[in-house]
Parts: C-alpha cells; sequence; structure tokens
C-alpha cells in the first residue's frame, strides 16, 4: 500500500514538473555589451580644421570596433590655449594644440600629466623638440612641429654658399651692390641672437616666472660690452637696416632688400619675389672681440596636450600620439607647410626639399629653446634700440648692459 502510494505521488510530481516545464518561455539569449562611447573634444589652430578632420577620420578606422568615438573639432589659439585651458580644466578639451612656452605653467597647474611612454616618444623627435615638451626633463607633452624659430634668407643672384656664412662678408656685398641686408632688431627675440653662443647667460629662474641674466658679464673670452661694440659695427654699415617682418618683406619685393633674417611664415612671400633665386640657410656667424661668433636663435615648437582631467585619458593620449604621428606630421608639412618635430619626418625629402625648412633645421643646432619671463622683452628692446641707432645718448655700454640686466631680472 505504502510502495503504490509512493509511486502515486512520484507520477503526480513528474506531470506537475513536466507541464510547469512547457508552460516556462524560453530565456532570451543574453547580447553583448554595447561598445563603449567615447567623446573628445580637440582644440587645434582655425587653419587645422581640415587637416585635423581628416587625422580624425583615419584614427576612427585605424581603432575601428574598439570604441564608437565622437571626436569634436573646436577652433582655439595655440598661443593663449593656456589661459583658456587653466580657465576651466574640468569642461576644457580632452587634447589641444599649444606653443611650447606654456608647458611648466600647465604643468604646474595640474592640466599635463607626463606622458607615459616617454622614451619613445623622446626617440622619434628631434631633441629641441623634446625638451621644448619638457620640464625638467620629464615629458609632458607630443611634440608636433618644431618651426617657430627664425634663420636667414638671401638672394642668389647676390650671394654664394659661402658668402652666407659670414655677415661682415654678406654686409661688404650689400654695400657694393647698394642693397640692404635686414634683422629686426626692435624684438628680443631676434636680438638673442648675439648673446646665445657668447658664454653669457640668461634664462628663467626656479620660480618659472622672473629670470637670471649675465649679459653685462665682465669676465670670460667673450664681455657684454664686445657683443655690445660688435651690434654697433653692424648698425654703423650702409648695407644695414634695422627693419621689423613688414619691412624686410616689403624691400624683398621692391628689390632693395637682397637678404634679411625671418621665419617660415615669410617662404611663400620670398618666393614669390624672388623664384628661382630664393636661398635660404642658417644664421651666419658675425665678428666679436675678434672671433667670429655663430649666431643663436631661440626655438619653439607646437605641442599636443592631454588634459589630466579628461574622463577618457588612455584615448586621448592615443589620439594625440596618433595626431604627432610620423606619417601625420608628413601629412601636416603637405597640407600647412609646418616643419615636423618628428626625427624620420623631418630628414625626409620632401621637408629638406624645401629651403626654408631645411634652414630652420641647420640652425636648430645652434638653437636654445626659449624660456624667459614677461621681464625679458623690454628692457633689451630698449637696449637693442640704442644699438641700431648708434648709441645716440653717448651711454657707455656696460651702463646700458647694467641697466638691460637689472631689468631683465626685477623681480
Amino acid at each position: 500500500m505504502k510502495k503504490r502510494l509512493f509511486l502515486l505521488t512520484l507520477s503526480i510530481c513528474i506531470v506537475f514538473l513536466l507541464s510547469s516545464c512547457g508552460s516556462q518561455k524560453q530565456a532570451p539569449a543574453v547580447s553583448p555589451p554595447a561598445d563603449e562611447t567615447v567623446a573628445l573634444t580637440v582644440w587645434g589652430a582655425e587653419e587645422d580644421e581640415a587637416l585635423l578632420q581628416e587625422i580624425f577620420a583615419s584614427f576612427q578606422t585605424h581603432y575601428a570596433g574598439q570604441a564608437d568615438f565622437q571626436i569634436t573639432y573646436q577652433a582655439q589659439s595655440e598661443s593663449n590655449c593656456k589661459d583658456v585651458l587653466l580657465g576651466d580644466l574640468e569642461g576644457g578639451a580632452d587634447v589641444f594644440a599649444f606653443a611650447d612656452d606654456q608647458v611648466a605653467a600647465l604643468a604646474a597647474a595640474g592640466g599635463l600629466d607626463p606622458v607615459a611612454d616617454a622614451a619613445a616618444i623622446r626617440s622619434a623627435s628631434l631633441p629641441a623638440a623634446a625638451e621644448a615638451a619638457s620640464v625638467e626633463n620629464t615629458l609632458y607633452a607630443y611634440p608636433l612641429t618644431a618651426d617657430n624659430g627664425y634663420f636667414l634668407y638671401y638672394n642668389k643672384a647676390y650671394f654664394t654658399e659661402t658668402d652666407v656664412q659670414s655677415l661682415n662678408r654678406m654686409l661688404e656685398i650689400a654695400a657694393q651692390a647698394e642693397k640692404l641686408v635686414t634683422m629686426d632688431w626692435s624684438s628680443a627675440w631676434y636680438v638673442y641672437a648675439f648673446f646665445g653662443n657668447t658664454g653669457l647667460e640668461v634664462g628663467l629662474n626656479e620660480d618659472g616666472l622672473t629670470n637670471y641674466c649675465t649679459w653685462n658679464g665682465t669676465d670670460g673670452p667673450i664681455r657684454g660690452v664686445d657683443v655690445a661694440q660688435a651690434m654697433l659695427d653692424i648698425a654703423a654699415s650702409p648695407a644695414f637696416a634695422n627693419r621689423p617682418d613688414t619691412e624686410f618683406l616689403a624691400g624683398v619685393r621692391d628689390g632693395t632688400v637682397i637678404a634679411g633674417i625671418s621665419g617660415v611664415w615669410n617662404a611663400v612671400a620670398v618666393q614669390e619675389a624672388w623664384g628661382a633665386n630664393m636661398g635660404a640657410a642658417k644664421l651666419p656667424a658675425f665678428t666679436c672681440a675678434g672671433q667670429e661668433v655663430q649666431m643663436a636663435s631661440f626655438s619653439g615648437c607646437k605641442l599636443i596636450g592631454v588634459n589630466a582631467y579628461s574622463a577618457h585619458p588612455d584615448w586621448a593620449a592615443k589620439l594625440a600620439e596618433w595626431i604627432t604621428s610620423e606619417e601625420n606630421q608628413r601629412l601636416r608639412f603637405e597640407m600647412r607647410g609646418q616643419g615636423p618635430a618628428n626625427i624620420n619626418a623631418a630628414n625626409s625629402p620632401e621637408v629638406q626639399s624645401s629651403p626654408a625648412i631645411a634652414a630652420l633645421l641647420e640652425q636648430s643646432n645652434y638653437s636654445q629653446v626659449q624660456r624667459v619671463g614677461g621681464k625679458f622683452w623690454d628692457p633689451v628692446a630698449e637696449f637693442s634700440g640704442s644699438m641700431a641707432q648708434g648709441n645716440p645718448s653717448g651711454t657707455s655700454l656696460q651702463a646700458q648692459l647694467d641697466r638691460l640686466v637689472e631689468g631683465v631680472s626685477e623681480r
């Protein structure tokens, strides 16, 4: 009896279970997680929009399937990027282009983190460009261009490649032809050329704001007064003219100027004026204290930064690397004529065939990354203005240099 009751109960249970299973709906299949949405805002120069859009497209193609990218371009001047970004770091761009003299302030304010793959980026970049992207040997940004500097334009109808090695020789030739060689002494940026390779120094103090300066030095093989006297000798030549960029170009076009110191931004205009006779070279040497001293230059670079507050720091870094890759720096040169910071791109036949870029790269061996505070500019311009006019006040050169250093070093 118990056995039959057990079997009956078991049968009822089996029927119940079977009917329950049959009444259940089939469980839906688990769908794969949706692709990650990566929204990135990029700040760049207004003139770079078409170039950047092409770079964004290739980036998205390369990383297709890894994320859903929403890349937004916004025009932003590279010269004041720092001020805009630091006004709202959390609301600022994920990736941005900026001038290298802003890197220290951005890093100090926490807007930039050290670059993760610094060794690879350094090895792929021109040394001066890597230095420009660094603060105390720590890389904080990705080098993009290395063309913010100056060099010599000259007319091949008057000068040989040997002639342009010496400023004195150039002035002699120009005087004989009743033509001019120009340089802008109203700008302290250019005047650095006379002091940079003399052992006399200028630079930022550890506070990153104030300057040190030894341009009035009285010891060493070249003293400050030696440089000042050399500038007076140059200014005394009838073939020398102290002219800003606009007047340099005007002289190139009307034929009165046959050589001058300027940058890549004037390459097209000079080429149009001189045609096949356009030449470009590193800066010449000038005579100082009985020596031939190679003229120096300030150099500058454009950099790409990654906002330390980006919501997608890894992808922002990948995009920064992509924008500054060798291939895209070559593309930038083709589309915008800007000099690459990447070593391979800078040494490519296409770049080397550009007289202006090749001259700038040659001058980079004698250049110094611009690192000076705001007090540098006016005192130097005041001094060089006096030299350009032949020291009309008659004030001693040492006194004028002491005044310069006092102003530059003011705290």
